[in-house]
């Protein structure tokens, strides 16, 4: 019960600067250091608030996970079956507020759509974590506008399974 007091739910109008400098935070302490300058400064311009902003009126959706005024962690799905970011913050980490913030993204997800699985790209260092929470590489090693990711791929079991 370490978790109850913590709250997952949508971001609101506004909370968006704070949700990027948490993703920013996480991401210089433990992506960056991988990337080259390029990927570096690929990543920042995508987790710009205003950019943030723009993607929640297309089809993304974020939900953050605070417990009382402490934002513990982000996580944005893109179409309902692609994670694009999920972070939590270095103190909160192995506390499951990863694996919360992901649950409550799938119950939405489903609500939406027929879904059979969803793909992250993951950067080396969270794969493990990624397979904690289930999912399974999909492929090797890619790099895309210096990003480097791992492509990954949770399989949702659907009720008609057998």
């Amino acid at each position: 019960m370490a978790n109850s007091s913590v709250v997952i739910r949508k971001i609101e109008p506004g909370e968006e600067q704070q949700a990027c400098l948490l993703v920013k935070r996480v991401f210089d302490e433990y992506v960056a250091p991988l990337y080259e300058t390029e990927g570096v400064k690929e990543f920042l311009r995508y987790v710009d608030p205003d950019r943030m902003v723009n993607r929640l009126s297309s089809n993304h959706f974020v939900l953050i996970a605070k417990k009382g005024e402490n934002l513990l962690g982000v996580i944005e799905i893109r179409d309902f079956n692609h994670v694009s970011l999920l972070f939590v913050t270095g103190n909160a980490q192995r506390q499951g507020i990863a694996k919360q913030l992901l649950e409550e993204a799938l119950e939405t997800c489903q609500s939406k759509l027929a879904l059979s699985e969803v793909s992250v790209h993951s950067s080396p260092n969270a794969v493990e974590a990624y397979k904690k929470l289930g999912f399974k590489v999909k492929g090797q090693e890619q790099l895309e506008n210096g990003i480097r990711y791992i492509p990954m791929k949770l399989r949702i079991r659907a009720d008609d399974d057998s």
